[in-house]
Order: C-alpha cells, then structure tokens, then sequence
C-alpha cells in the first residue's frame, strides 16, 4: 500500500492532492491514502474563523470549504489529526472522530481505525503542562480563553491510548520528548538554531506522547508543528530488561565448605596426584553431547519516527511510503478498530466535562475494564463494521456562500449538533457527553 504523509496542512488542501497527482504521473503509481499531522484547519465558512487560535492576519478561509461543500472530492481516503490552528467548534462536534468531508476522516481528539487492516492512531492538539489533568470543560461557543485551551492534550486521552496494544502507525502534531536525541540532532539544530534551548532544558515536545512512544512502540510515528522534516530512529531493544533473578534454592558451588578454598572462593590446586580409577571410562571416550548453538536474539524492535514541514513551495512537507497492509483491498477497506472501541467504552464515564478530572483506574484495573469491554464489542458484531455503516458525512455548518450566515465575518458561530457524533454515541451505547447544555 502507497501512503503519503502530510506535515502541517494550513488549509491548503488543494496544493497538497495537486503535490500527489504530479507525484503519481511522474513516478507512474497510485497513492492509496493520505495522512494529515494537523494543524488541517477544516474552516467551513468565515465564522469558523473566530473559533481559530491564531493571528488575526493568519485567519484564511483556505480551500478546505470546497470539499466541505462536494463543490470538489479528495481524490483518495484521507485521515487527519487536530493540531493547535484548527476550528475547533467543528472538530469538537467530531470529538469521537467521524468525516470533515467526504473521503477526509478526523480521528477524533484521540483515537484508532484500520485501513485493510493497518492500524493507525493518533493523538490530536499539543501538550501544555497546566491543563494535561483537567477536564474537558471547554463549552460551545468558546470564550477566548477556551480558543486556546480546547486543543490542548488532556490525561484522559493519553490513558485511553496508552492501553492499545501496538498500531501500526502513530500520528501526532508535537514531537514526542527527547525524540531529537534519536536522529541527528546537530543537523537538526543548524536548521533551527532556536529548538537549542528548549532541547536541554528538555522543554522540546510533548512528556505523555514520548510515554506513549515508548509504550506502543509502533513501527512508524509521523509528527508535525515544528515545520521542519526530522527523521529519527528509536531503538527500544535495551529497554531496562530485568536481571534474571536467582532460584533461592539452588545451591552454589563456591558457597560449599571446602577447606581448600581459597580467600577468592575458588578451590586451591591440590598439591598431591589423584589416583584414578582404571574402569572409569574418561570422558574424551564418551560420545559427544550435541547442544543447540544458542539462538540469536530477536532484532529489537524500531520506530520509525518522521516530522514533516508545512505546506508550502520548497518545503519538504509531503513523504511517499510503501507500507505493508495485513489485508489488501482496492479501494482500501475503512473500519473501526474493536480495541478502540472497547477502550472507548470502558473510559467513557471517566471523560469529566469539568475542570477536575477524577482519579483514573490503574493500569491492571483499566486492562480488565477494556478485556470485559471488548467482549461487548464482539457480542454485538462491531469488531470488523465499516465507518460507513456507522458515520455519513452530513455538513452541519453552511458553506461560505453570500446568501447565508457562513460569510458574515463578524459574527462567531452557533453551536451544531452532529449527527455522526451521535450515531457514534448510539453503536457504543455511551452518553453522549460533546453535546451539553
């Protein structure tokens, strides 16, 4: 399967599928699917605008809309993230997840699908330190001080991922912590002299995505929001294994009395010959015991790690990867993954729409929460069902035409209820906790 990785969007849709088809008609292959490290901006009209952490003067309208609208199609499946330049308003609608746009899925402010049966899960938004263990309290419509917190990563999120047993592939906006120690961190620091700082202060990505990296451990992990393309290895085969652990049983030679020990332990040469028994037969005249050469030990295990510039002429902001897909399918199979599902299910009553978020179960509690969950998911047949028989897009918002709302640029928008959301809500038999009063 052909996979293409987009660093930052930044709303400019049509560059990038424009960037693929050159690509395609030069190189004479298909790209298959489309990933998005966020910052994506799906702006569906002008008010979206005021719900946009950013710059006044940064505030575009982009071409997003376009596909919005089905004045345009994206050419093949893609799959975004959230980063920390969105409308937010519209990406909380999907929180669960759910379609932008026709063929453009976001994965939701956390989550996990398959694609002919890769496993892709990402994490949206970026780390700050004072809002990672609160609730999600922000509500619609934002007030200004939410603009800036709603895309900020909470706890819960990061929980639910971390009990994921490995995907195949990782998407996040920040960089996870230390990652630039695993790739060439001088070249790196050259190209932007001014990560330095943040780099040995160890400010310089996010502390809960580098837990997860190295919890996961996925094969590959694509990252964006620095605007720069950094590829980095990380080795997880020296992970702290534990020192075999001694049977308290066994008796040791050198702990045996022996008079002729020396004070190191060992026993002393003896002095005087030692007659040998003439019908011992010698073991030189034994057969050869045949032992197994040791086995080598298994490669450790790697993750690719890639980060990817913006979107724009003479950056490096787009990759093409060949990765091997567990089923095979043209046009590829789009599904729910069931241990998402599962987890999704048991974390639920934790998701707090408050600033206090209470207390999580621990890890061997939580595993037994997602195992009894999981066996729901089976019962009712989700573990193979296809997004589309679940969600449909439906646009929600008007698009930015001169005869509705969405081209007055003054007003912020009003709160929308969206329908794939609560289909979402209504499979898993979850409150639906996006939509609050």
């Amino acid at each position: 399967m052909k996979i293409a990785v987009e660093g930052c969007c930044h709303g400019r849709l049509d560059d990038i599928y424009a960037t693929l088809k050159q690509l395609e008609q030069k190189n004479n292959y298909t790209v298959d699917l489309l990933l998005v490290c966020g910052d994506f901006q799906a702006v569906r009209n002008h008010r979206d605008l005021h719900t946009m952490a950013c710059p006044e003067k940064y505030r575009a309208l982009g071409t997003f809309h376009k596909y919005y609208t089905g004045e345009t199609k994206a050419p093949l499946l893609t799959i975004v993230i959230g980063g920390n330049h969105e409308a937010s308003n519209y990406m909380w609608e999907l929180h669960h997840g759910g379609w932008v746009a026709p063929n453009i899925y976001y994965l939701g402010t956390a989550g996990c699908v398959q694609v002919n049966g890769l496993r892709i899960a990402g994490s949206s938004g970026i780390f700050k330190d004072h809002d990672f263990r609160r609730g999600f309290f922000e509500r619609m419509p934002l007030a200004n001080s939410d603009i800036r917190s709603i895309y900020h990563t909470r706890e819960h999120s990061i929980r639910k991922l971390s009990l994921l047993s490995s995907p195949h592939i990782f998407l996040s906006h920040d960089w996870p912590q230390h990652i630039e120690q695993h790739g060439d961190y001088q070249a790196l620091m050259r190209m932007k002299p001014y990560f330095r700082k943040d780099a040995e202060t160890g400010n310089l990505g996010s502390p809960p995505l580098k837990g997860l990296l190295y919890t996961l451990q996925p094969d590959r992990w694509f990252a964006a929001h620095m605007h720069v393309r950094f590829p980095a290895t990380v080795d997880h085969g020296h992970a702290q294994r534990p020192a075999p652990v001694a049977n308290p049983d066994e008796i040791r030679i050198d702990d045996e009395d022996d008079e002729d020990a020396t004070p190191s332990g060992k026993a002393a040469s003896a002095s005087a010959p030692v007659k040998s028994n003439p019908d011992e037969i010698a073991m030189s005249d034994e057969e050869d015991e045949v032992i197994a050469p040791p086995q080598p030990a298994p490669p450790p295990k790697q993750t690719q790690f890639l980060a990817l510039d913006k979107c724009l002429p003479g950056r490096k902001f787009l990759e093409i990867l060949d990765v091997e897909e567990p089923s095979p399918s043209s046009p590829p199979t789009f599904t729910f993954d069931e241990e998402w599902l599962a987890i999704t299910r048991a974390f639920q009553p934790l998701m707090s729409r408050t600033r206090s978020q209470p207390p999580f179960p621990d890890e061997e509690k939580a595993r037994e929460m997602v195992k009894t969950e999981l066996e729901w998911v089976r019962a009712q047949q989700l573990q193979s069902m296809a997004v589309d028989e679940c969600q449909q897009f439906t646009m929600t918002a008007p698009g930015p035409g001169t005869n509705d709302q969405g081209n007055d640029r003054k007003l912020a928008p009003p709160v929308y209820k969206n329908p794939q959301n609560e289909a979402y809500c209504q499979m898993l038999k979850i409150d639906d906790k996006v939509n609050l009063s």
